[in-house]
């Protein structure tokens, strides 16, 4: 789990203490000061980060406290290093990467201090990359200044890994509740279901949507998609060799545009209404989920097949899909079946959500879908 830094050093007076109460409320990892005093008031349930200046470091600090100094030079880590080992305090270390010399100074820090906190002067994330990857097998803790909420996004998405904390400068309370709402935020594990094929059925001609991602989906993954919000089945990539044509393993042949697509946060967006940059689920034949981007639909008229199938206890579920061949879902084991040869008594996966739908959020209200 990620997590969030709280720098209060440049706050507004008027913002502080609302911003100190979010971040305790919020219980953030840690709170920043170059004030002792203020750290003194801190609860035991938040670490207290000293900030000292660039002079001569401190005899020693509070108790429990880390001294965060910055560093410039290989002598002054050394220096930092050695007063760790011999226990005197908890110390860490603050790079600012401006050049190849201070990258490497970073990365040294990143191995060997207990605390590294990097700061990039330039905006691209390439320099947070090398020193993410010259920390990977180091037991220090790296934590990278962003500049927004946007900023901590990418940061802790750089290399599939990110730093493991961020240390934001908030605006207000605000920005507190939204840096670690954002950093807590995971995709859940979702029960699936095996679903028995009761019929299939041409439906002549209309729109059906591909789904073309930034993401390439593992042989297991798909997306859950359904004609009713109370069930979906799990549709499978184009990851699986084809003949006459090359493999797309970005892509879902999802279905109608009326379906829905199961999304993050328990929400569907229909497939007509997704676009460059809209957020999907990837759905393993297990159950786990990642969260993706959409690289573009493509919608086109296609001859379609609409599959039925049940649950155990009852629950229709339906699929428009393009009627060809080449379409496929998954099964049980993450087993590829085309659709066009299924038959009635064949198991499908799928997912049952518990709710009905409005504009694509759950709600608890009478709704007949068929």
């Amino acid at each position: 789990m990620k997590f969030a830094w709280i720098d209060i050093r440049r706050v507004p007076t008027e913002q502080r203490e609302a911003v100190i109460d979010a971040a305790i409320h919020a219980r953030v990892d840690a709170i920043v000061d170059d004030n002792p005093e203020t750290l003194r008031t801190l609860p035991a349930t938040v670490k207290r980060v000293l900030a000292v200046g660039s002079g001569a470091v401190p005899e020693t600090g509070d108790s429990g406290t880390i001294l965060l100094y910055p560093v410039g030079e290989e002598e002054q880590l050394t220096s930092l290093r050695t007063r760790g080992r011999n226990g005197a305090d908890e110390m860490a270390a603050l790079v600012n990467v401006v050049d190849d010399a201070s990258l490497t100074l970073a990365c040294s820090a990143a191995i060997a201090m207990p605390f590294t906190v990097v700061q990039f002067r330039d905006p691209t994330k390439i320099p947070l990359e090398i020193v993410i990857a010259a920390a990977d097998r180091s037991a220090g803790t790296l934590v990278c200044q962003a500049d927004s909420i946007e900023d901590a996004q990418i940061i802790v998405d750089v290399l599939e890994k990110g730093s493991d904390g961020v240390l934001l400068a908030p605006r207000d309370s605000n920005d507190v509740f939204d840096l670690v709402r954002m950093l807590q935020a995971k995709t859940p594990v979702l029960t699936l279901d095996k679903l028995t094929v009761e019929s299939t059925q041409s439906c002549g001609l209309g729109d059906r949507v591909c789904i073309d991602t930034c993401s390439h989906f593992e042989e297991d993954e798909g997306m859950l998609v359904g004609s009713y919000s109370h069930g979906f089945i799990l549709c499978c990539s184009e990851t699986h060799p084809l003949p006459y044509m090359p493999t797309r393993p970005f892509r879902i042949n999802a279905g109608a545009l009326h379906s829905y697509v199961l999304g993050d946060d328990n929400r569907t967006n229909y497939l007509s209404e997704l676009k460059a940059g809209s957020p999907v689920l990837a759905v393993g034949a297990d159950g786990r989920t990642r969260r993706i981007a959409v690289g573009r639909i493509k919608l086109e008229s296609r001859p379609l097949l609409s599959i039925t199938a049940v649950a155990e206890d009852g629950t229709r579920v339906n699929l428009i899909v393009q009627n060809d061949w080449h379409v496929r879902v998954l099964g049980p084991g993450g087993s590829v079946l085309n659709v066009t040869e299924l038959k009635p008594g064949d198991q499908v996966l799928g997912h049952l959500a518990t709710d009905k739908r409005h504009v694509g959020w759950p709600v608890g209200e009478f709704c007949v879908e068929k």
